[in-house]
């Protein structure tokens, strides 16, 4: 994906503090993005399909059975579970929905239940839909296909430099395989990371600059919200101008991807949230996250539409980036279900519709761990000084 500025230039960017300077460089992050894409969004909803006692040692995440936090735990959902959510996040405004499951890998059975839903989502809504499930081979990620998946989110967490500090049980190698394969079945891929693990502002660069050499479809940027009992719980929240920064700093970095803000926007934007939108989003993960709560649907489709920007749903599949259903994945028209439920709810009162997205606060519960095994030896830290927080 080629590049408005330079690996020096995003550097110098990156250095600076002044909130005028940083205006400016919104204001040229907001060029780029309106030049690409215009009026257009991109807003997503997610659902926690399984959750928790994962094997892995990511040290950002509370579900890793190394850390010391309270494990969130939810059992598969069955496929008509998946559906009911998807079709809470279009009636709440979304136009594409995320079925997020923990681990690097789904058991087949819970790779089937997947799949199943895919195919109720791809039949009962306008939703487009992806999916987040692990590493997985070319012939998985061609069933995701066939099942009517489109996207598929596989995050490479943080700069290569600096990957050994965040996991050692999941090379960096297996994520760029795994993106590889997605691209080897014809799916989109959904690649991003977190910023605030404690990597350099080179570092962020580098991996800036590594999302563009992976040139994926979409690019989600997570900000730590430090969990109590993980490796990076101790850390603070970012400055607000800081986030603002960096969002345009990617989004010249990467003008042709579909950017978001996904989990610890609200924690560390406070109320510059509207101003990082300015920055370069397409989009944000509308709603709660995997296992904390974020902001109304409501407040995050005004944040777009008082810049002048479309959250309506869109029903073609050109240059605008939130295509339906009737776009060549699937053979004739998708009902509009939701539509419908609206029009009923608004002619009766006795049939009133209750909107009910996935809510981490009543849909998990959470076990005290009783033992906690070390973190196991990772690879060598190459050199690599980890900065104050």
């Amino acid at each position: 994906m080629p590049s408005l500025i330079t690996p020096e230039e995003a550097l110098q960017l990156g250095r600076m503090t002044d909130h005028a300077e940083i205006e400016a460089l919104v204001e040229r992050a907001w060029q780029a993005r309106q030049e690409r894409f215009g009026d257009s969004t991109d807003l997503c909803s997610l659902v926690n399909a399984k959750s928790g006692g994962c094997a892995e040692d990511c040290g950002f995440c509370a579900q890793s059975k190394y850390a010391e936090a309270e494990t969130p735990l939810h059992a598969m959902m069955e496929p008509e579970q998946i559906l009911e959510h998807a079709r809470a996040a279009e009636a709440a405004g979304a136009h594409r929905f995320c079925m997020v499951t923990q681990g690097q890998g789904l058991s087949k059975r819970d790779f089937d239940k997947v799949l199943a839903g895919a195919r109720l989502v791809a039949e009962h809504t306008n939703l487009k839909r992806c999916a987040s499930v692990g590493h997985m081979s070319v012939a998985r990620a061609k069933a995701l296909k066939d099942a009517g998946i489109q996207r598929v989110h596989h995050n490479v967490e943080t700069a290569e430099s600096y990957y050994p500090e965040v996991s050692t049980t999941v090379r960096y190698e297996g994520r760029l395989r795994t993106i590889d394969a997605l691209s080897e079945a014809g799916l989109e891929s959904c690649v991003g990371g977190i910023l605030n693990l404690g990597e350099s502002e080179q570092q962020r660069v580098e991996m800036a600059f590594q999302l563009a050499r992976i040139n994926p479809t979409s690019v989600p940027i997570n900000l730590l919200n430090p969990r109590p009992g993980t490796k990076f719980g101790d850390r603070e929240l970012m400055d607000p101008w800081e986030v603002v920064k960096w969002v345009a700093i990617f989004r010249l970095v990467l003008p042709e991807a579909l950017f978001r803000l996904c989990g610890g926007r609200v924690e560390n934007l406070g109320e510059l949230q509207p101003l990082a939108v300015k920055a370069g989003l397409n989009g944000v993960m509308m709603g709660n996250f995997l296992t904390t709560l974020g902001s109304t649907p409501e407040h995050d489709k005004a944040m777009f539409e008082e810049l002048g920007l479309n959250v309506a749903p869109q029903p073609d599949n050109g240059a605008n980036p939130r295509p339906d259903n009737r776009s060549g994945w699937l053979e004739g028209e998708t009902p509009d279900v939701v539509a419908e439920h609206l029009e009923a709810a608004t002619t009766s009162d006795d049939n009133p519709l209750e909107i009910r997205l996935w809510d981490p606060s009543t849909q998990l519960r959470f076990a005290k761990k009783t033992a906690i095994p070390p973190r196991p030896d990772g690879a060598p830290n190459r050199g690599l000084a980890r900065p104050a927080a």
